[in-house]
């Protein structure tokens, strides 16, 4: 087990580094990740991403949920207060799933994925749980409804037997 003490030895070789000085909180790559809890998928690791390069939000199947939703308005009015306006344009919004993800295991579950999800038990085969390319489509234009005119939206799925990404849904702008 990884103890506190374990965890500030780390931090001090990390903060000994100094690659956190003058990162700024705004992402320098203007990415946002939305990926899976899943330790075998760190997005920075994955997509090869420096600090400071991205934000990243995880959660369970890396899922656009309703708190996905509500996390991403409270972003942007962080970007809104500290910039005075909506952001840049081009920022890229990109979801992340992965194979044998352990969300698949909750299809047994229907009643943690309605809550999940906030649907009725009826609208659940939409959401496309068992199968990441489809739930990356499913997610990708959820996004693509709840996000600004401008930005760019992009589904990948990564593969962890070979530690490649599939590029499912290509960068695109969302329209007005």
């Amino acid at each position: 087990m990884i103890d506190t003490d374990e965890l500030a030895k780390r931090n001090a070789r990390f903060a000994d580094g100094g690659s956190f000085a003058g990162l700024k909180l705004m992402p320098a790559g203007g990415l946002t990740v939305i990926g899976c809890v899943d330790p075998r998928v760190d997005p920075t690791d994955v997509l090869g991403l420096a600090l400071g390069e991205a934000a990243v939000i995880r959660n369970v199947g890396g899922r656009v949920t309703p708190t996905t939703l509500a996390t991403l308005q409270m972003l942007a009015k962080v970007v809104q207060a500290r910039t005075g306006g909506p952001g840049p344009r081009d920022n890229h919004y990109a979801v992340l799933h992965h194979t044998d993800c352990g969300i698949t295991e909750l299809a047994a579950f229907p009643d943690l994925l309605t809550d999940y999800f906030d649907v009725p038990a009826t609208d659940l085969a939409a959401k496309a749980v068992t199968d990441p390319v489809a739930a990356v489509r499913v997610d990708v234009e959820i996004l693509r409804h709840g996000l600004r005119a401008g930005v760019f939206v992009s589904g990948l799925v990564y593969d962890v037997a070979t530690g490649l990404i599939d590029i499912v849904v290509p960068p695109a702008r969302v329209e007005a």
